[in-house]
C-alpha cells in the first residue's frame, strides 16, 4: 500500500464534475484545488494532508475519468488517475447524486470492482429529495452502501469516517512506532556557541514560465517518472502541483504551475484562476525557476515574469529549455544573458542554466544554483562584518548634499532575512538621491556576497526624544 509521510493514502475518483475538487478542499481545510461549474478543471495529481474526526490521511484530489483515446489530453489525465488509484490505499468514489447513475458511472465501477484498492461508495450533491433518490440508485453498482453527503456544504462528510476508518485506522503500536525519530541527534562539543547550525528544511522550488515551455516536462525528468500530465497543447497545468523530491539526499519540494501569459490575452475565467494560483506560489516558494523556451528565445513576457518573481522578494534562477535542439545555441545563450542583464537592470547576474526537460541535461546545475540562491537568501550578516562594510562604502562615495542639504547616514542594521532587509538611519534620509540608494543596494550584493539576490533597504530616521513633548 502506498503511503506519503507515513499516512494512509486515498484517492478521490469520479467522472468529470461530480464534485471531488470541493470535496478535497473541505477534507483538508483549504482551497487547494481550483473549482468551477465547467467540467475538466483538475487534470493533475493534487495531493493534501486531511483529518476526519481524528483520522489523518493523504488525500489525493484526480481529473475527471474520462474514457477518450490514450493519446488525448483527456485520455493522458485518465492514465494519471488510474496510477494514483492503483497506488492508494482506498478509493473513494464519488457520483453525483442529483444527476444519478450515468453509463461512464457504471464503467467506472466496473474499472473500480478488477483492482485490489479497497472502494468506499459516496453520493454527491445529496440535497434533498432527488439527491436521496441518486444515492438509493448508486445501490446498483454493487459496491456497497453508498454514504449521502453534499462537499459543497458540508453535510453528511463526517460520515464517510466509518466507511475509511475500516481500512485505514492503524493501531495504536504502529503509529507510535512510526512517530519514532529515524535518526539520532548528534551534538559536537567542538561547534562554536555562536554559529548555530540553521536546518533551513526541504527547499521550496517553484517552476514558472510562459505556456507550453515544458515545466511539467522538467518535474517529470526530475522525478524520474511521468507524474504530470505533458503534450504538444499549451496550458496543460492549471492547478499548482506540489510534489516531494530528493536530489542528492537533499529535499525539495518542486511546485509545478500554470503557464503565464500576458495579461491582455487572458479572457478565460479559469486561466485567470490559474495565474493567481501561480502567482500564490512564486510568493510561498523560496526559489523560482523561470523555464525559457530555447526556440523562441527571451520575450517580453519572460522578463515580465522575472520581475514579477523579484519583486516579490525570492531568489530568482533561470533556465533555458529545449538548449538541445535550438539553432546556434552558443550565440543563444549570449544573447539571452545580454538580455537579462539589460531587462533586470536591478539584479545583475541571475544565474542562467541549459537545460534539457526531454534528456535531463542541466538539472544538477540548475538544483545546485537552487540551493546556493537559497543559503544566500536566508543569510544574516554578521554586525561587524557590516558595520565594516557600511563605513567602507562611506569613505568610498560619501552621500551628496542635493541643494546643499547635508546627509548624515548614522548606522545600518539587518531587519529580516528571506529575502536580506536591512535599515539605513541617518538624517534627512528622505532627501537622499535613488541613484545613491541604488549604489548601496548593489554594494551590499558585491560586497558581502549576496549576489543577485533581491535586496530590500529601507530609510529611517532617528526618533527625535523631544518631538512628543511639550515646551515648558
Amino acid at each position: 500500500m502506498a503511503r506519503s509521510s507515513g499516512k494512509p493514502v486515498v484517492v478521490i475518483v469520479g467522472r468529470p464534475n461530480v464534485g471531488k475538487s470541493t470535496l478535497f478542499n473541505r477534507l483538508v481545510g483549504q482551497k487547494l484545488a481550483l473549482v468551477d461549474d465547467q467540467p475538466g478543471v483538475t487534470r493533475d495529481r493534487r495531493a493534501g494532508d486531511a483529518t476526519l474526526l481524528g483520522l489523518d490521511f493523504t488525500l489525493i484530489d484526480t481529473a475527471g475519468f474520462e474514457t477518450e483515446d490514450e493519446q488525448t489530453l483527456p485520455g493522458r489525465m485518465r492514465a494519471q488517475t488510474q496510477a494514483a488509484v492503483r497506488e492508494a490505499d482506498v478509493a473513494l468514489f464519488l457520483i453525483d447524486g442529483r444527476a444519478g447513475l450515468t453509463p461512464l458511472d457504471r464503467e467506472i465501477a466496473n474499472w473500480l470492482r478488477g483492482l485490489d484498492t479497497p472502494i468506499v461508495l459516496a453520493a454527491n450533491k445529496c440535497e434533498g429529495k432527488a439527491g436521496e433518490a441518486g444515492r438509493l440508485e448508486a445501490y446498483e453498482l454493487g459496491l456497497g452502501e453508498p454514504f449521502a453527503m453534499s462537499a459543497e456544504h458540508g453535510e453528511g462528510v463526517v460520515d464517510l469516517f466509518e466507511g475509511l476508518r475500516e481500512h485505514i485506522e492503524r493501531d495504536e503500536e504502529e503509529v507510535w512506532e512510526e512517530d519514532l525519530p529515524q535518526t539520532d541527534v548528534v551534538i559536537d562539543p567542538d561547534a562554536p556557541e555562536d554559529e548555530p547550525v540553521v536546518d533551513l528544511g526541504p527547499l521550496k522550488l517553484a517552476i514558472v514560465g510562459r505556456p507550453n515551455a515544458g515545466k511539467s516536462t522538467l518535474v517529470n525528468k526530475m522525478l524520474g517518472e511521468d507524474r504530470l500530465i505533458t503534450g504538444p497543447e499549451a496550458g496543460i497545468t492549471r492547478d499548482s502541483i506540489h510534489l516531494d523530491w530528493e536530489w542528492q539526499g537533499k529535499d525539495v519540494v518542486l511546485v509545478d504551475t500554470a503557464g503565464l501569459r500576458k495579461r491582455a490575452k487572458v479572457d478565460d475565467k479559469l486561466e485567470k484562476l490559474s495565474a493567481a494560483d501561480t502567482k500564490r506560489s512564486i510568493d510561498r516558494a523560496e526559489v523560482v525557476c523561470l523555464l525559457l523556451d530555447s526556440t523562441r528565445g527571451l520575450e517580453a513576457q519572460d522578463l515580465r515574469i522575472a520581475d514579477q518573481v523579484l519583486q516579490e522578494g525570492r531568489a530568482l534562477v533561470i533556465a533555458s529549455n529545449k538548449w538541445d535542439v535550438a539553432e546556434n545555441p552558443s550565440g543563444l545563450f549570449n544573447g539571452v544573458r545580454a538580455a537579462l542583464d539589460e531587462g533586470l537592470a536591478q539584479v545583475k547576474g541571475v544565474p542562467l542554466i541549459a537545460v534539457s526537460a526531454k534528456t535531463g541535461k542541466g538539472i544538477d546545475q540548475l538544483m545546485e544554483a537552487a540551493f546556493d540562491l537559497r543559503e544566500r537568501w536566508s543569510i544574516r550578516v554578521p554586525t561587524g562584518l557590516l558595520n565594516r562594510w557600511f563605513d567602507d562604502a562611506i569613505d568610498a562615495h560619501a552621500p551628496p548634499a542635493p541643494k546643499g542639504i547635508r546627509i548624515k547616514l548614522r548606522y545600518i542594521t539587518q531587519a529580516k532575512t528571506r529575502p536580506p532587509g536591512f535599515v539605513l538611519f541617518g538624517t534627512r534620509v528622505d532627501k537622499l538621491p535613488e541613484s545613491y540608494v541604488r549604489y548601496l543596494v548593489n554594494s551590499l550584493r558585491r560586497d558581502l556576497n549576496l549576489g543577485p539576490i533581491p535586496v530590500r533597504l529601507m530609510l529611517r530616521a532617528p526618533k527625535n526624544p523631544y518631538a512628543n513633548k511639550k515646551r515648558s
